[in-house]
């Protein structure tokens, strides 16, 4: 079980993706660049299977920005865009509607 205090020490914001490019060591991930407005970051996701790169470009996604930088297959990823995994796939959780980029999910 996680406890309250430990899952406050997540943050989860919104970002826009802007820039999305095939891994150079693995087919089922993606190098993708996510602007928080004041800032960018690089994060690496297992996506591909799910999503074309035009059909990532420009969507505002949730992703967790506090997280401890891992590299995955030699490449840093700075933070997990979050989604959900079905029978058929990947779906990427968004905002129904645009909003500002940076803001705190709660």
């Amino acid at each position: 079980m996680v406890t309250i205090d430990d899952f406050k020490k997540l943050e989860f914001r919104v970002a826009k993706i802007i820039e999305v490019n095939d891994h150079p060591n693995a087919d089922k991930l993606y190098v993708i660049k996510v602007s928080l407005g004041d800032r960018e970051k690089q994060l690496v996701a297992g996506i591909k299977p799910s999503y074309t790169k035009e059909e990532l470009m420009g969507k505002q996604v949730v992703i967790a920005d506090n997280l401890e930088p891992a590299v995955i297959r030699g490449q840093t990823s700075e933070g997990m865009i979050l989604a959900v995994k079905y029978t058929q796939g990947i779906v990427v959780l968004r905002p129904d509607r645009e909003v500002e980029l940076g803001n705190l999910v709660s």
